[in-house]
């Protein structure tokens, strides 16, 4: 008998996996590209193409409810969210942006499915272009890996 904690870690093997993406249209020339790192991302990690779900709503606000629809049916191991929100000149941004972000986390925890957020939250366009393959990384092939990783962690638990 060892006195050595058990240690439990993801890993980043997407072979078998089923994950869906959310996506929201609004903003759709940042959230294609986000689209795209997450695919990427999921491909070049193992996961089989047709093992992947794409599924579109309108903006962020929508992502939440779809996210918790697909997490009940059962059928998915790895759930991202994938939206950009810029800050506008009313607090409309403020709303949109944390119903989204708290909704995903309330799905993750309510339904036991790994949420990875990534949903940019901008002041600017520019800077939305830097996160979705521009100088700053895909946030959406992050939002990817996270969703291995998180898959396979709870896999192991």
């Amino acid at each position: 008998m060892t006195n050595e904690p058990r240690e439990v870690a993801g890993s980043l093997d997407a072979t078998g996996l089923r994950v869906a993406i959310v996506a929201g249209r609004f903003n759709d020339a940042v959230v294609d590209r986000l689209v795209a790192g997450a695919l990427d991302t999921l491909t070049r990690h193992g996961a089989d193409p047709a093992d992947v779900t794409i599924v579109r709503v309108p903006g962020a606000w929508e992502l939440p409810i779809v996210l918790d629809s697909l997490a009940a049916g059962g059928t998915v191991d790895a759930l991202i969210a994938l939206g950009c929100v810029v800050r506008g000149a009313t607090p409309h941004f403020d709303y949109v942006a944390g119903e989204a972000a708290s909704g995903c986390a309330a799905v993750a925890r309510q339904r036991g499915v790994p949420v990875a957020f990534g949903v940019l939250t901008t002041d600017t366009w520019e800077q939305a272009v830097e996160r979705a393959g521009g100088k700053l990384g895909n946030k959406g092939a992050e939002a990817a890996v996270t969703a291995i990783e998180m898959a396979r962690v709870l896999k192991a638990l």
